[in-house]
């Protein structure tokens, strides 16, 4: 499975819980960072960070991909939106939350979502 995650670097409890979750034993872990210009399209941006993933059409559309998404909404929604061209389907993403009371602020895993079953069962609501 490949994990790849636009957000802050994930701990190594929060692997520990997405391995136990996936029942993966590994994963192709992948490090990417999301600072955008605000300057500049976002959707230029986004195609190329996508791009340089070096991921080949067969991989995308083949391979388990799981995406930790990056914090900020915008950027969230449009590389969704890409990454969906290039799959074929929404991916599932990892959503964390936080720990209360925890100082500095911690997150830990909360669940997987899978954003293709949602998109399915809305299409039920046509």
């Amino acid at each position: 499975m490949i994990l790849l995650n636009f957000g802050h670097p994930l701990t190594e409890t929060q692997l520990e819980a997405i391995k136990e979750e996936t029942r993966q034993s590994d994963f192709d872990l992948r490090e990417i960072k999301t600072h955008f210009d605000h300057e500049r399209p976002f959707s230029e941006q986004i195609a190329q960070m996508v791009s340089s993933l070096e991921i080949d059409a067969q991989t995308w559309q083949t391979e388990p991909i799981l995406i930790s998404p990056p914090a900020l909404n915008v950027i969230a929604l449009a590389l969704m939106s890409e990454l969906h061209g290039r799959m074929g389907y929404f991916s599932a993403v990892i959503r964390l939350k936080p720990i209360p009371g925890s100082l500095p602020p911690q997150f830990e895993f909360a669940e997987i979502i899978n954003l293709q079953a949602i998109r399915d069962q809305a299409r039920t609501q046509r």
